[in-house]
């Protein structure tokens, strides 16, 4: 992990994008994603002959959305001029219109994009049963033909809170952990405007392992139209391993919506903490 020395300056980004027509976040060669479109037009913009690498707070798969992904770059000091404002305007000429920068500011001492973030807040979206959903929104909501009862999937929802290991709910890489801690995971119809009726679920963990939300969404969906009995998803999360009940979500309903972080005289220590091995 590179680190910010006394030869460059750390630039922080915050990034919003439509997932739909990305194979996610993370570069990969062949394939369109929102990493690859940003180092390719930031050395442009920026007039540097090598590439800019970014670290991210969050690797989102393919179809993901976000509206609040952070990620960090560094860079020589004064590569970046009047805080970032040029920069800002010259992206947004370019930047095709499914990838926004937001904004772009220094970075205080000790922030890390990814390991100084204390969580991440998803929102994973769910029209059941036939509820319409507004044609402007569609990409943004995944469709699940039965009707779901949502009282029972947020009483099983609770079940899964805290810290644990959920090896069930993600897809294994080899040297990662699957210990997190489980901060929010509830459901509510929405209530008014263009997404009256569809569900939406607040997931938010210190961190999130690969396909971790749309696991536990497909986990509590079984619950929700009766095929599963309450306690099966908290049965299926001691376990540990993956079970084939467990279903992964579409991407389409799921966007990161916020990275929090702590306070600049924390970020140095919260970085520090984020790197040893959770244990339970």
């Amino acid at each position: 992990m590179a680190l910010e020395t006394d030869a460059t300056e750390r630039w922080r980004l915050d990034v919003s994008y439509r997932g739909t027509d990305f194979a996610g976040w993370a570069a990969q060669p062949g394939h369109r994603t929102v990493q690859g479109e940003l180092e390719l037009w930031l050395p442009r913009v920026l007039r540097v002959d090598h590439a800019l690498g970014l670290v991210v707070a969050g690797r989102t798969d393919a179809g993901v959305h976000a509206r609040g992904q952070v990620c960090h770059l560094d860079c020589a000091p004064g590569v970046i001029t009047d805080d970032g404002a040029s920069l800002l305007r010259r992206l947004a000429r370019v930047l095709p219109s499914d990838v926004v920068v937001r904004a772009v500011r220094r970075a205080p001492a000790g922030f890390d994009a990814r390991f100084s973030a204390l969580q991440r807040g998803y929102a994973y979206r769910l029209s059941d049963a036939g509820v319409p959903v507004d044609p402007l929104h569609r990409d943004q909501v995944a469709i699940w033909p039965r009707e779901l009862d949502l009282e029972a999937m947020n009483t099983a929802a609770r079940s899964l809170l805290g810290l644990r290991d959920f090896a069930a709910f993600c897809k294994r890489r080899d040297g990662a952990t699957t210990i997190r801690t489980l901060i929010e995971l509830s459901g509510d119809r929405i209530d008014h405007g263009p997404l009256a009726g569809v569900i939406e679920f607040r997931v938010v963990a210190d961190a999130f392992c690969h396909s971790m939300v749309r696991s536990l969404i497909g986990g509590l969906v079984r619950v929700g139209e009766g095929a599963r009995e309450i306690d099966w998803v908290s049965t299926v999360a001691r376990r540990g391993v993956r079970d084939s009940g467990i279903q992964v979500m579409p991407a389409a309903g799921l966007t990161l919506e916020q990275v929090s972080y702590p306070a600049d005289d924390q970020l140095a220590a919260r970085a520090v903490e984020s790197r040893r091995l959770r244990t339970v």
